[in-house]
């Protein structure tokens, strides 16, 4: 079974985020990068998969050359290959992405033949648009569902589970298909040093895109309101300890 993964380098998650002067894009220069947590969830869905199926796994970003270190992390995991579609500094809206990105994958199948199974995040840590797979999916004119947490494969294609408030949903799906992954779907493993070894010295594949700009514009990007905690100092030391009592008893966690 031949599997693809699309990834994208993001910001660490919980690092604070500056914005460049115009609010228009992401200050990366003091920035820790990493895979998005919903693709790392997807890397490792694609490796189990291809183990138990014989398969193989390759994992494609659409990113600056910056972006080899997460294919790398991802071959340190048990991916098979990696492919750098390099992107230029112009601004790549979700539509332009996903053009990018197809482009990409009809060069590669047209090489190497139709993967059966597009792996791809529910959506990017970064700027969780939800909209690359579905662009991607519907270019390619396969079938897609997003917000799965469990894909079973079948004789005749794939079972991809959808959590909800009162259970799941499932979508039985043709291959060639794409789908979006949550995360949770999966505890994803970590490199270990003869996967750090082979991830060194794989070869990344390497291709140009050009920039097809979408319709879509980006105004400004602004942080969230931050929600401020009061703390309140009951004192300092055994001096502390009657307030502390006190503070216990209002909640109901001693006796009075």
């Amino acid at each position: 079974m031949r599997l693809l993964v699309c990834v994208k380098r993001v910001p660490a998650p919980g690092a604070r985020i500056p914005l460049t002067p115009d609010a228009r894009s992401i200050d990366a220069a003091n920035l820790g990068h990493t895979v998005s947590p919903h693709e790392e969830c997807a890397i490792e869905e694609a490796v189990q998969i291809a183990e138990r199926t014989g398969g193989e796994v390759t994992v494609l970003t659409l990113g600056p050359e910056e972006s080899v270190e997460q294919l790398r992390t991802a071959i340190s995991v048990g991916a098979h290959h990696a492919v750098l579609a390099r992107r230029d500094g112009e601004d790549w809206d979700p539509e332009a992405t996903a053009r990018g990105i197809v482009s990409t994958i009809q060069r590669l199948e047209t090489e190497a033949g139709t993967y059966d199974l597009i792996l791809m995040g529910n959506e990017s840590a970064d700027a969780g648009n939800y909209q690359v797979g579905i662009r991607v999916a519907r270019a390619l004119d396969r079938p897609v569902v997003n917000g799965i947490k469990g894909i079973d494969i079948e004789e005749e294609g794939i079972r991809a589970k959808r959590q909800t408030a009162s259970g799941f949903e499932v979508y039985s799906l043709p291959l060639p298909a794409v789908v979006g992954v949550k995360e949770g779907i999966n505890l994803p493993r970590y490199p270990t040093l003869p996967g750090r070894m082979k991830a060194r010295k794989a070869e990344i594949h390497e291709v140009d895109v050009e920039h097809d700009p979408g319709r879509l514009r980006l105004e400004e990007l602004v942080h969230p309101p931050q929600q401020d905690t009061p703390t309140e100092i009951l004192g300092h030391g055994a001096a502390a300890a009657p307030r502390v009592i006190e503070l216990l008893r209002d909640l109901g966690l001693v006796a009075s």
